[in-house]
């Protein structure tokens, strides 16, 4: 989990603040000397630090929380909201052009995953009913070209390429290709450097000079801490960048840069890479990282990757079904996959109030046996489970390479949730007929 560390630190720190009936000066500022060494172990900046203990400071010492009947919850709405405002406050949208093409350009050093999250943000914006298109100018990394027409296949988006000529160049006749096919979404793909130098520095210079991008947007991991906040310092300084892109926010991240970059910068946090598949990048919410890193859960990302991942129509046909105990081994398989493209179960209950970071033991392949058995029958059979006879089922467990307990358990599983669901659309039936009632009398 992003920010585990920094996570367990804070809210120990604002838990013995909390435990405590009645708050006095000294408690506050004992506790905040905790949140500030929690703060400065997770590689927050140290003016950050200091000038976020001393908004929290002033705000907690006022006579307003030292007498609620409630201040341990006062403290914790402050941190909240000071927090939220040191990533930047709400959060910060693409903008768009008033052409019919918008270019964005993305930045970085090499290893930052810029050339992934190219492709990530283009398979984004496709949901979001856009037609992007990469441009691959990064000429010198080996397989820099290769690797983005790999994953640009992956989450078909085209790719413009024209080898190791000029970047320059290749990026002006990316900008006229994707205007002639009718593009709307340009993503340019740039080279980086192990570290910052000026003829890195010239070459993004004159590319920004030659397709005026409606953003520049740095491309920064969040595994490297405060490094990457110098990072961001610096391509502002020589670029004037208009957002960060944070990657690797799910590996061991001790939450410096997300909390630092923003303030000295002043440039937003516009998207965050959370794990290696393409499909794993999110808008950042400052709110709702800083509900994360409290330990408050985040249950509208949770709703938002529910939206995404469950068809709306699917949803209402499963309700018909479940209405009449309808619902099939196929139904069951694509609920299933729906599961899957949220991210785990781990992600998920990360996201749930009180349960994040808790030690709790998930098998993230305990669907793979269910999905083999289901995938090993017949769509007869998955249609219809009711025909499923011995023979069926030891060559059902034997194509699965599973068991024929495993098959049988499956089943029972499959019967119990048919039932369940049953019970609970009969009783959802019955409340709205009790809420129409009195209307009607």
């Amino acid at each position: 989990m992003a920010f585990e560390g920094l996570s367990e630190k804070l809210q120990g720190a604002l838990k013995k603040m909390t435990g405590k009936g009645k708050l006095t000066e000294q408690n506050v500022k004992e506790g905040m000397r905790e949140v500030r060494m929690a703060l400065l172990e997770a590689d927050v900046n140290y003016a950050v630090a200091k000038d976020f203990i001393k908004k929290v400071t002033e705000r907690c010492v006022g006579q307003e929380i030292l007498s609620s009947l409630t201040p341990g919850q006062q403290v914790i709405k402050i941190v909240s909201e000071e927090m939220t405002q040191l990533m930047g406050g709400q959060n910060a949208r693409l903008t768009w052009s008033s052409s019919p093409l918008t270019v964005y350009m993305l930045c970085g050093l090499q290893g930052a995953g810029k050339t992934t999250m190219a492709a990530k943000l283009a398979g984004y914006l496709l949901k979001q009913g856009k037609k992007p298109m990469l441009a691959a100018c990064d000429i010198y990394r080996p397989a820099a070209i290769k690797q983005l027409q790999v994953v640009g296949e992956q989450v078909k988006v085209p790719v413009f390429e024209k080898g190791t000529q000029d970047p320059v160049k290749t990026a002006q006749e990316a900008v006229d290709y994707a205007r002639y096919y009718q593009r709307d979404v340009l993503i340019i793909d740039t080279a980086g450097r192990l570290h910052i130098d000026t003829e890195l520095m010239d070459e993004l210079a004159r590319i920004k000079e030659a397709v005026k991008p409606q953003e520049i947007l740095l491309v920064v991991d969040a595994m490297t801490g405060q490094d990457a906040v110098n990072v961001a310092k610096t391509f502002d300084e020589k670029l004037s960048i208009d957002g960060v892109i944070l990657t690797k926010l799910d590996g061991d991240t001790r939450g410096g840069a997300a909390l630092s970059v923003r303030a000295v910068t002043g440039k937003p946090i516009k998207f965050s890479g959370i794990g290696e598949k393409l499909t794993d990048i999110e808008p950042f919410h400052p709110d709702r990282m800083a509900s994360r890193i409290l330990g408050m859960g985040d249950v509208l990302t949770l709703i938002d990757k529910a939206a995404e991942a469950f068809d709306e129509h699917e949803v209402d046909k499963l309700a018909r079904k479940a209405k009449t105990a309808d619902l099939t081994l196929e139904d069951f398989l694509d609920q299933m996959q729906s599961m899957k493209k949220m991210g785990g179960i781990k992600s998920m209950l990360d996201m749930i109030p009180g349960m994040q970071g808790k030690n709790i033991d998930v098998d993230e392949n305990a669907m793979k046996k269910p999905e083999a058995i289901i995938r090993s029958m017949t769509p007869q059979e998955r249609r219809n489970p009711g025909i499923l006879n011995a023979s069926r089922r030891k060559r059902i467990a034997a194509g699965s390479g599973t068991t024929v307990q495993d098959v049988n358990q499956l089943i029972r599983q499959f019967d119990q949730a048919k039932q369940m669901m049953k019970q609970m659309t009969q009783m959802k039936g019955k409340g709205r007929l009790r809420m129409r009632l009195p209307r009607g009398m």
